[in-house]
């Protein structure tokens, strides 16, 4: 069964490890076979990736589009043991990326890891940012 994607002006998708940019125009591609492909909206690029849960999700990427991906794999875990000892709530999200790059599920791993990030954000913004901390902690007057 054949597969179209729409891809938006001068939208990226990477096919196979080429990235690929589409021109000025709406443009449809349509995969008649299996095909490894990340439209832009879905990709992080290294150098962008300053979280350790992004960082992780660069590793998934990279992991779905090699052919190859054991020694890829053997890294994920063991970045994410590393992440699970600094924040034990992220154990369920990371087994379940686990479980779905360990069955094959590669693209479905992605899905989970933007997941993953969404609820490092929800972590993150609890955190209180700089200035409101100089703030909160200047001394009150009696």
């Amino acid at each position: 069964m054949a597969l179209r994607v729409d891809l938006k002006p001068n939208e990226r998708i990477i096919v196979g490890g080429v990235s690929i940019r589409n021109g000025d125009r709406r443009a449809a591609l349509t995969f008649e076979t299996q095909a490894k492909f990340l439209r832009e909206k879905d990709i992080i690029v290294e150098s962008e990736a300053r979280t350790t849960c992004e960082k992780l999700y660069v590793l998934l990427e990279a992991i779905y589009l090699t052919d190859n991906p054991a020694e890829l794999e053997n890294e994920f875990v063991a970045q994410a043991n590393v992440l699970m000892t600094a924040a034990p709530s992220m154990t369920l999200y990371l087994a379940d990326i686990f479980d779905k790059f360990s069955r094959g599920e590669y693209y479905a791993s992605l899905k989970c890891g933007q997941e993953l990030i969404k609820y490092e954000r929800q972590l993150l913004d609890l955190i209180p940012s700089e200035s409101a901390l100089r703030t909160n902690t200047s001394p009150k007057s009696n």
